[in-house]
């Protein structure tokens, strides 16, 4: 499998889907392989990418940040995932999404509008960012259909700070990146020498130059780094450790947040007959029998994780392949072959 997997993504750098990747599969016990290919910046073809190479993981962020930290209050019994928000959070008392769950938020069910510029709707202060986007009309009524939106993670960040007492950044730091020894875990902007170590991503047309060390999401960007939706930094080992305790949530000793309840209530449809099916914020690998159990989340800038409960097995695919443009075919397409060759 590791030289088929390593045949993949070789041809994935030559073929400019990406500058370079690192990958992972394993278990509750750690790797069982993982490899690396290609360069960090095509501009300097002599720095290859290396195994701690710290990536922008965009949408990952609402998983290792987001939905970590929701479980974490679930489980400690401060959040119910079945009643209306207003029940219990002032600020959306009387608006329009005081009427809707976590549940189904968490399911992409709640109606949330499919916006996300939010500095064209409501400004560059946080403070009127922040209560635009917690008085924003619906989309449509609760429960009718499955729109993803960064928006959910956006609010459910918001939701974490006013039930903890804490900035995101410092709940899920505290809760779960500090206990799993995720120390290269953080939202950005990165210090200049933790960013020398960054993948770049897209190339910012003001500052002439590709972004490296800071969020491509321009929301993130826009909220000072800390954001719901994107905006949290990365490595392959700290994600590993993230997707073993997952598979090994039930006996781990460290005192993180979120256990195996939260998984496993996590991995599953929670959707019922609406489509596409979901879980809590993980959705069904595409192209897989549901019987299989495979799990996926993909960031825009180029990453992806799976796992699986069923198998015991997890697989992360980190890219800068936002690099060269914003195409999402061909990296589909690895992201495809390397589950199959890793799941199926």
């Amino acid at each position: 499998m590791t030289d088929r997997i390593e045949e993949l993504l070789d041809e994935g750098v030559r073929n400019r889907v990406f500058p370079g990747a690192v990958w992972a599969v394993g278990g509750a016990a750690g790797y069982d392989s993982h490899g690396v290919v290609g360069v960090l910046d095509p501009d300097y073809p002599q720095v290859p990418m290396a195994s701690d190479t710290i990536f922008d993981v965009a949408s990952l962020t609402k998983l290792i940040a987001v939905w970590s930290s929701v479980g974490t209050l679930w489980e400690e019994g401060k959040l119910d995932l079945g009643s209306p928000l207003g029940a219990f959070w002032p600020e959306v008392r009387g608006r329009p999404l005081g009427s809707v769950t976590a549940h189904q938020i968490l399911t992409h069910t709640a109606g949330l509008p499919l916006r996300a510029q939010l500095k064209n709707l409501y400004g560059t202060d946080r403070a009127e960012i922040r209560a635009g986007v917690l008085r924003e009309a619906l989309n449509r009524p609760p429960g009718q259909a499955v729109d993803y939106t960064d928006r959910a993670a956006i609010i459910l960040g918001y939701l974490v700070e006013h039930l903890s007492g804490q900035s995101l950044d410092q709940f899920a730091g505290d809760r779960v990146w500090e206990p799993l020894g995720m120390d290269a875990t953080r939202f950005g902007p990165l210090s200049a020498d933790v960013a020398r170590r960054s993948a770049p991503t897209e190339l910012d047309e003001d500052l002439g130059a590709h972004l490296k060390g800071v969020a491509h999401d321009f929301s993130a960007r826009l909220l000072g780094g800390v954001c719901g939706s994107a905006g949290a930094f990365t490595t392959l080992d700290d994600l590993s450790a993230f997707l073993c305790y997952l598979l090994d949530a039930t006996t781990a000793a460290r005192p993180v947040g979120f256990g195996a309840s939260w998984t496993q209530e996590s991995l599953r449809v929670r959707t019922g007959a609406l489509e596409p099916m979901r879980g809590l914020f993980w959705h069904p690998a595409p192209d897989t029998d549901l019987a299989a159990d495979v799990w996926v989340h993909y960031g825009f800038t180029g990453c992806g994780m799976w796992v699986s409960l069923r198998q015991e097995r997890w697989a992360l695919l980190l890219t800068n392949k936002l690099y060269y443009n914003r195409d999402r075919s061909p990296l589909t397409a690895v992201r495809d072959a390397f589950r199959a060759l890793v799941f199926d």
